[in-house]
């Protein structure tokens, strides 16, 4: 009994230890003020962070948002209310360069009783190119919440009852990304609900509506269009796009800028792929009675921490059919952390074999640069590119970008650039993952390695036609033949699967004679000429047909093209009978002796005792299934197109090994 406690004691200790314990402890941020009537000084009381090793010292930054349509990146802002009442101060703090989870805050209701101080400032009025933005306060990882800002500005020189669409989860990827947890808005927007989209007379109003010219120095990219088709706009963003959520709201001055917060949590299913681009789009109507709205869809970079140097690319998942003409855009974006201006930084990329350098084109960056002369020193801010073997390198010349630990820089936007440009694949490329980093030089500093960006391809579908002959060694005068059809990955590089199935059509026939054979005749044999027989000689013959109708399938092989023009593969095949007939012809014939030989032989056939018999046998459908292994090699155009093959049996029937001579073409 004793030795039994005693197991029992080591069972459950090493059970115990081999657990891993979750860690439940949450980090927090607690929002801490001090309020004077109707100003209000805030700060968050936030836990230790956890240094990334090897990366730039770690900071938190700050997502303020004060409860009447205002917010605040400082980290703790002063802010003086207008009106009297409750309001409700949430607050998002972001860990950059940190291991830990982004710490969870509860939001804190100050109630504003008196008004004495009246130096308060109107939400900052955007700019008239502009009248329109969103952003988020940072990047999306899976399972974290996140706010995206809609800010707005009625443009036109009356007061206007407008409308506002978020659409969000785009239909390219096969999950939703986004779950939307809750929305505030503080002017009065209204939810709406809209099963169609019916709008009223267009509105040209060209001096109303320009080109946006803003500098987008966050982290997060939008791309801004201003159009007049509202139909259109809403027809297609409906088309990419699974969700939308819309707002209606009334009685907005001219000039008059107002803010909607939405707060996000990032779902499990998220593409977990530190280079995935996901996007959210908003749509501004300045006014519901007209067509003219403002287009902007914001890009932002799935992340697995945040850290501000970062390169990703959308070609995350490709159709090699049709990604031949395809602009690849790739964008890296970095922070200056240092406690001093950074006047230069080179961005050193890999640029992988399968795109083509030369198609480089700069889309976008900040600073705002124009490319630099080649070869001539300039004394103006200018970015360079200098294509190398395996690398494109970006050089930001005669800049100023602030430090995030430079004194007296509290808008850490401001210590924030990108570049963003495009390319093109090369004349012959492969259809291959492939992972490409940017080295971020500061100055003269040590390099900051970026994540992987990964680009690879949707596998695709090729369907191939093939047909051919069977030739059996073993089986006597057999014929075989095939046709039948492949699905495999499109023009895969080097390894990729292949299912198979097929009408095959066997047949084999042989004949048989015996030696003479003497038998007695009882009662005795009387020809038509009188002669009586006791005696003679039997011989028999025998031929023997077989037809089978089989359905054969490989249910997957394998297969590897060793270079464009020769490929071989192995796998299992399994035959379905679908007519499997065998038919046996017999025939009895009897001679008379010659008695004139010595020995005797037999001597014409005594026709009145032939016995000609019979016999057919057919199989039911799907009754039998018979099992082989093959190996083959094709020759001709592996990956797309046509070519012929060789390909090996082993049955696990007796006498059915045979060899496969067959022509394919993939398309």
């Amino acid at each position: 009994m004793r030795k039994l406690l005693l197991l029992l004691f080591l069972v459950t200790t090493f059970s115990y230890s081999q657990t891993k314990v979750k860690d439940t402890v949450t980090r927090k941020a607690t929002i801490v003020y001090d309020q004077k009537n109707n100003q209000v000084l805030l700060q968050s009381e936030t836990p230790p962070l956890i240094q990334i090793a090897g990366a730039p010292k770690a900071n938190f930054t700050y997502f303020w948002e004060m409860g009447d349509g205002r917010y605040s990146k400082e980290p703790t802002p002063k802010h003086t209310y207008k009106k009297k009442g409750e309001y409700k101060i949430n607050l998002s703090v972001t860990n950059n360069y940190d291991n830990g989870k982004p710490p969870k805050t509860r939001p804190k209701t100050v109630a504003i009783t008196e008004i004495t101080d009246t130096n308060f400032t109107e939400i900052a009025s955007l700019a008239d190119t502009t009248a329109y933005k969103i952003f988020a306060n940072r990047e999306p990882i899976p399972e974290e919440e996140m706010i995206i800002v809609m800010s707005y500005k009625n443009p036109l020189d009356h007061v206007a009852n407008g409308k506002l669409y978020l659409f969000y989860n785009d239909k390219e990827f096969k999950n939703d990304n986004f779950e939307l947890v809750e929305f505030r808005t503080h002017f009065g927007e209204k939810e709406v609900f809209e099963d169609g989209f019916a709008c009223s007379d267009e509105l040209n109003d060209e001096k109303t509506f320009i080109a946006s010219a803003t500098n987008d120095f966050i982290s997060n990219h939008t791309i801004s269009e201003n159009e007049e088709n509202l139909d259109l706009t809403l027809l297609e963003s409906k088309s990419l796009f699974r969700k939308v959520i819309i707002f209606e709201f009334d009685k907005m001055n001219p000039n008059e800028t107002r803010n909607a917060f939405f707060t996000f949590k990032t779902t499990p299913e998220m593409i977990k792929d530190t280079s995935a681009t996901v996007r959210m789009r908003g749509v501004y109507v300045p006014d519901r009675n007209y067509k003219n709205h403002k287009k902007k869809t914001l890009e932002m970079e799935i992340v697995t921490s945040h850290d501000p140097n970062k390169m990703s690319s959308n070609g995350m998942f490709m159709n090699y059919r049709l990604v031949r003409l395809k602009t690849l855009n790739f964008k890296t974006r970095f922070q200056n952390d240092g406690e001093g201006p950074a006047r230069t930084i080179r961005l050193e990329t890999d640029i992988p074999d399968m795109f083509d350098k030369k198609t480089l084109k700069i889309v976008d960056s900040y600073p705002k640069c124009p490319i630099c002369p080649k070869d001539e020193e300039v004394n103006y801010s200018c970015l360079d590119t200098i294509i190398k073997q395996k690398q494109i390198h970006f050089t930001f010349k005669n800049i100023y970008i602030p430090g995030s630990n430079q004194k007296n820089v509290t808008e850490k936007d401001s210590t924030k650039g990108f570049v963003k440009y495009t390319m093109k694949f090369a004349k012959d490329f492969h259809k291959q993952t492939t992972r490409s980093r940017t080295a971020i030089i500061f100055d003269k500093n040590e390099p900051v390695i970026t994540n992987y960006a990964t680009t690879r391809f949707l596998p695709g579908i090729s369907i191939g036609a093939k047909t051919g002959y069977n030739l059996f060694s073993d089986q006597e005068n057999a014929k075989s033949y095939f046709i039948g059809v492949t699905v495999s990955p499109y023009k895969s590089y080097r390894f990729y699967w292949q299912a198979e199935l097929y009408y095959n059509y066997f047949e084999s026939s042989f004949s048989s004679q015996s030696g003479f054979q003497q038998v007695q005749f009882n009662p005795p044999v009387i020809t038509s000429i009188g002669t009586v027989y006791d005696t003679g000689f039997e011989q028999t013959t025998s031929s023997t047909k077989t037809t089978r109708k089989l359905a054969d399938v490989v249910p997957i092989s394998l297969r590897y093209n060793i270079n464009n023009y020769i490929g071989v593969g192995v796998g299992p095949q399994f035959s379905v009978s679908l007519n499997n007939t065998t038919e046996i012809n017999q025939t009895k014939r009897y001679y008379a002796p010659d008695f004139n030989q010595n020995p005797p032989r037999p001597g014409e056939e005594i026709e009145s005792l032939r016995n000609d018999s019979t016999q057919k046998t057919t199989t039911k459908a799907f009754e039998k299934m018979q099992t082989s292994l093959f190996a083959d090699v094709t020759f001709g155009f592996a990956r797309i197109g046509p070519s012929v093959g060789i390909r090996y049996y082993a049955n696990f029937e007796k006498d059915f090994n045979y060899w496969q001579f067959y022509a394919i073409w993939k398309f």
